[in-house]
């Protein structure tokens, strides 16, 4: 308890509180700021100083909690020795308002919708989420933005093909670069396999505070980490609202935020996208105030706010690059930009280049890939661009242009915008390389997470900041016109709900929904042709506060019946103690071999188990890998391990006659995952299960005799592409063929004459095909049969020269068995979308 006080003092608030009070930079200027707003910046330093020295820290393979406290003590030291502990802010700080009330009253209110249940339990690989969580745990074991994994290490170069996939180049680009030798596991890259270097698919800043939220509080403090950081967004977007827009505007944005369901999701699932939204947001807030009221100490301040976002998520360049166009319009106002906040911005993203370009190679390879992409007419109109922007900030200084650009840009924006989104809502359509999740981009996002009022609301808010308060707010504009532009021209992200709203967490929604406060709340200024006494008088101030609060409160209950489905769900939950119970059964001295992804869902346990629980696993590439060379590991690896053991439950082919598996445990859990729905806004939650049985690979032959398979038990090394093993009500096991199914067939007798199959229909409809079966063995026809009815058995002989053969072999032989297959989604409507055969009980050789 004392300890995760002392990290959150340390890592949160100290250090920026000392720096606040510093006497440099005009010190009485910040220090007029409302208490609430003090506070604010002495956790946003702290927490952004605490970014940038564990990810330094990092990337010289030396962070450790302690020597992040200690160099953040320091900086906390050295900054009141140089100011000679003159910290006192004096009369020039207000003390606390009631205004100070507003952010508490939105810090608990979106702390009980974030946390009303505990966060999600995504420590699984395969997916973003459990990639980010992975990554994080590693920088903590290991000390390092890379992992040195010794089992990768150690793995002969002969071997290593049975479980690391090569590289996936495009088609269209067989030379595209892909910054890896293999694939460790999903999201997990071999850069140099022979060293065991490895390095997770993303950027560091989330996972560095996923590591700090570990050291303090384990995996409970890492699965809070984001919710914590969704926090912050809430407050800083409230914080910049009330700078661009006024309290009352600021306090409905941020409300609708706190309870807006793409929010409160990301508030409780691993990703990065929630970390760049306070980012982002307190980086041009004190770019605003650094712009606009020429305070010095906010220079740098938003340069390295900012320039840390790209840190968080690579389209933090968007942000950059938008804040730096900002900086260069500003200059038409008379808003100087400052070398405090170009430099640090530009020494950033020098380093984020590097970073990228060095250690996240399979990460940077995508944005190499996309620019190499680019037409001549992409190119054009980036040269377009940066030539504007150049002449723009070479004539800002004189006074005619610069009078041009501040009476024409607040107009021609909003009414560039306003063109766009017509065209976009009603005229858009799919073709060519528009996908239709690109070309309804706009549509999703207004009709799943805006709505219609609300996406004409944030329309006419636009139009209101557009008239008075466009040059306070210039930063805020050019950024959000940026990612509106980007992400509703081509959205780049798999058209599944929610997964797709994590687009507009960091900039878009909460832009939208602080432009629809300002719609309900921010003080009009008429045009002087339709300004008439009436609109000056109270009554009109009255009825548009009145009606500027009923929109917000339609709205506010419009979103909260969005998100009451998901406040109760704990995504993945149990899964982290299932983890924990196969970790504690293995071992520090046995192998764990994991079926391909191929197979089954498994694999997605392996990442947890060697990267959150240290434990020796490997993952099989294929589901039928090179016999000869696997036994060849094999005895490699028994010469390290004490154990060699396998994990299974989708059908792997790895039997040879000098290995006997033996099951020596194995389970079947469900955990609750909300539905992840293509094009369609998701309502409910499924059950993902998972079914595996732990072999131990014993160096035993096999004795020959009898074959006798009891599908739907143990006989994971004996099936391949064959569905999951299921249980009738009389405690029958089985399993469902797909149109292809194999089962591996070993230690039989040469005189064996007869192949036994306990098959059924399963009821299958009297419209869907008959249930014809074709039966293959070692590539020799036995024959078809119709399989018809409850379980029973179906036999057929085996031809008098192919039981001696198969029975000689050192591997197994293949059974292939080959069904009509019917969909009991589409013959029936229930949900099971299975292409289904036949079901096997047994299979028999005698």
């Amino acid at each position: 308890m004392w300890r995760a006080a002392l990290i959150v003092l340390l890592v949160a608030y100290l250090p920026g509180a000392v720096l606040f009070r510093c006497p440099l930079s005009r010190r009485a200027l910040r220090a007029g700021l409302p208490a609430e707003e003090r506070l604010f910046w002495a956790v946003i330093i702290s927490v952004a100083l605490s970014t940038f020295t564990a990810l330094l820290l990092a990337a010289a393979g030396s962070y450790s909690i302690e020597r992040l406290l200690w160099l953040n003590g320091l900086v906390a030291l050295g900054a009141a020795a140089a100011a000679r502990g003159d910290l006192r802010l004096g009369a020039a700080a207000p003390p606390p308002t009631r205004t100070a009330a507003l952010p508490i009253a939105l810090l608990l209110a979106a702390a009980g919708m974030f946390f009303l249940v505990p966060p999600a339990e995504y420590v699984m690989g395969g997916r973003d989420p459990g990639v980010y969580i992975n990554e994080g745990i590693q920088i903590t074991q290991r000390g390092s933005l890379t992992t040195d994994d010794r089992v990768v290490r150690s793995v002969p170069p002969e071997h290593r093909p049975l479980f690391f996939a090569p590289p996936r180049r495009p088609p269209y680009d067989p030379t595209a670069p892909v910054g890896y030798e293999s694939l460790r596991f999903m999201g997990f890259f071999n850069v140099d396999a022979a060293a065991g270097t490895v390095v997770g698919q993303f950027p560091h800043a989330y996972p560095a505070w996923v590591a700090i939220a570990y050291d303090a509080a384990g995996l409970t403090g890492a699965r809070y980490a984001a919710g914590l950081w969704g926090l912050l967004g809430v407050l800083a977007v409230y914080f910049a609202g009330v700078r661009w827009l006024g309290r009352p505007a600021a306090v409905a944005g941020a409300a609708l935020l706190s309870l807006h369901v793409a929010q409160v999701w990301y508030a409780r699932f691993p990703n990065a996208d929630i970390v760049m939204q306070a980012l982002v947001w307190t980086g041009l807030l004190a770019q605003s105030r650094a712009q606009a009221d020429d305070d010095r100490f906010f220079a740098p301040l938003a340069g390295g706010l900012l320039g840390l976002s790209v840190f968080a998520h690579f389209t933090g360049v968007l942000a950059i690059g938008a804040a730096g166009v900002a900086a260069v319009l500003g200059r038409s106002a008379g808003q100087r930009p400052r070398a405090a906040f170009l430099l640090p911005l530009i020494a950033l993203t020098a380093a984020a280049a590097v970073y990228y370009l060095v250690v996240l190679t399979p990460y940077s390879a995508r944005p190499i890939l996309y620019v190499r992409g680019l037409t001549p007419v992409h190119l054009a109109l980036l040269a377009a661009g940066g030539l504007a922007t150049a002449a723009l900030a070479a004539a800002a200084g004189r006074a005619g242009i610069a009078g041009q650009v501040r009476t024409w840009l607040p107009r021609l924006l909003p009414a560039a915008i306003w063109i766009l989104a017509a065209y976009a809502l009603f005229f858009r359509e799919a073709g060519g390389s528009l996908a239709p999740h690109d070309a309804d981009a706009l549509r999703t996002y207004t009709d799943y997470y805006l709505g219609p009022l609300g996406l004409a609301a944030a329309l006419a808010g636009l139009a209101v900041v557009s008239t008075q308060r466009f040059w306070r707010g210039v930063p805020f504009l050019i950024v959000w016109t940026t990612f509106f532009l980007f992400f509703f021209y081509k959205l780049r992200v798999v058209p599944e709900h929610f997964w797709m709203a994590r687009r507009f967490v960091p900039v878009i929604l909460p832009a939208s929904l602080l432009l629809i406060g300002a719609a309900a709340f921010t003080p009009l200024r008429w045009p002087e042709a339709i300004r008439f006494p009436w609109t000056a008088s109270w009554p009109a101030d009255r009825l548009r506060a009145a009606a500027g609060a009923a929109l917000v409160a339609w709205l506010g209950w419009g979103y909260l019946d969005g998100v009451r489905p998901i406040l109760r769900h704990v995504e993945l939950a149990g899964l982290i103690p299932q983890v924990e119970e196969i970790a504690a059964r293995l071992a520090p001295t046995d192998l764990l071999l994991v079926e391909s992804r191929a197979a089954s869902d498994l694999h997605v346990l392996a990442t947890p188990l060697a990267y959150i629980h240290d434990r020796d696993v490997l993952t099989l590439h294929e589901t039928a890998p090179d016999k000869a060379a696997f036994r060849d590991f094999l005895e490699w690896a028994r010469s390290r391990y004490a154990r060699v053991l396998f994990m299974g439950g989708g059908g792997t082919d790895l039997l040879s006659r000098d290995t006997t598996p033996h099951g020596i445990w194995g389970d079947r859990f469900q955990i609750p995952q909300y539905e992840q729905s293509r094009n369609a806004y998701p309502t409910t939650v499924r059950r993902k299960e998972f079914d595996y049985t732990i072999y131990d690979l014993l160096p035993v032959p096999v004795r020959p005799g009898p074959f006798s398979l009891d599908v739907g038990d143990d006989d994971d090394l004996y099936v391949r592409r064959i569905h999951a093993k299921q249980r009738d009500q009389h405690g029958v096991t089985y399993r469902w063929t797909r149109d292809r199914s194999f089962v591996s067939v070993i230690g039989t007798l040469p005189d064996a004459r007869e192949l036994t199959l306990y098959l059924s229909d399963g009821g299958r409809p009297a419209d869907a095909s008959p249930a014809r079966v074709r039966l293959t063995l070692d590539d020799r026809p036995l024959g078809a049969l119709t399989v018809s009815g409850g379980f029973r058995p179906y036999r057929i002989a085996i031809p008098a020269d192919l039981a001696p053969a198969i029975a000689a072999r050192e591997e197994s032989a293949a059974l292939r068995i080959e069904a009509s297959t019917w969909n009991p989604h589409a013959a029936l409507g229930v949900p099971d979308n299975r292409d289904l055969g036949v079901m096997v009980d047994r299979i028999e050789i005698r």
